[in-house]
């Protein structure tokens, strides 16, 4: 049986590599609240500092902030042989499988692993229990600006939305897209769509644009041919044609009589 230490927590640091950077303030008090009537349930993950009478928490750390605000002086503990790579590695995996994480926090974080402790993306990985593809989308949403990434955070954006934004080469266009993103409060699919158009090459738009036109034209042609054919069988049809750059407007007068005759229109 694993022995259980109860540490003063002055001597407990927290882990440099702890991959959660926000802890919400009413998260904190509740949490503080709850450990002040029934105590911490389960005990901190910690490694000795160098032989030294320290310890650095190697997960825990959101527990031991709250002992701290609950007033608590020692805390449970659990002492773990390991290096400060293992001690990175069981950090960011508690806060994963805790859920603890934004999407952007969990990037960093392996980011901090394969920068910092030089392993490849597949050791990494292996290490964490992902797949290779999924860790490396997981590191292309650091591509986007810092700011970027604050601001999705802030909206309450997906993870399917920044990586939606990756498409787009310009910040500039990506600023572009995320003030359309809120002001119309596009879903995924929608900015998918939305972002898809901007990536669009000028050709197939041109293309598409003539072949708006094109259908465009069939419609008004139908129109005048059945002016024509009104005029033709002695219906004095007026018409009046506007065309501006967004739209093409007809006004058609049928007279209900001509001469002594009287035409009977059925409507639709």
């Amino acid at each position: 049986m694993t022995d259980i230490k109860h540490i003063n927590t002055e001597k407990l640091l927290p882990n440099p590599y702890q991959p959660r950077r926000k802890f919400g303030s009413e998260e904190m008090l509740s949490l503080a609240d709850s450990i002040r009537e029934n105590g911490i349930l389960q005990p901190l993950l910690i490694r000795r500092i160098n032989n030294t009478r320290c310890f650095e928490v190697v997960a825990g750390e959101r527990r031991l902030r709250a002992a701290i605000l609950a007033g608590l002086e020692e805390v449970p503990c659990i002492e773990v042989d390991c290096d400060y790579e293992d001690s990175a590695v069981l950090s960011i995996l508690e806060n994963i499988q805790r859920s603890d994480l934004t999407f952007f926090e969990e990037a960093a974080a392996i980011g901090q692993l394969i920068n910092h402790f030089g392993l490849t993306q597949a050791e990494c990985a292996k290490r964490l229990g992902k797949s290779q593809s999924a860790l490396s989308n997981k590191m292309r949403l650091l591509k986007l600006p810092v700011d970027v990434r604050y601001f999705i955070e802030k909206e309450g954006l997906t993870e399917r939305h920044a990586r939606a934004l990756l498409q787009l080469t310009s910040e500039k266009d990506i600023w572009a897209a995320l003030n359309i993103i809120k002001e119309k409060g596009l879903n995924v699919e929608q900015t998918e769509q939305f972002i898809a158009k901007m990536t669009e090459k000028p050709e197939k738009r041109k293309k598409n644009v003539v072949k708006i036109y094109r259908d465009v034209r069939i419609f008004v042609n139908t129109v005048n041919r059945a002016i024509e054919t009104m005029k033709a069988s002695g219906i004095n049809a007026e018409t009046d044609k506007t065309e501006t750059d967004e739209y093409i407007e007809f006004r058609v007068k049928i007279p209900k009589t001509t001469g002594t005759d009287t035409l009977k229109l059925k409507k639709a």
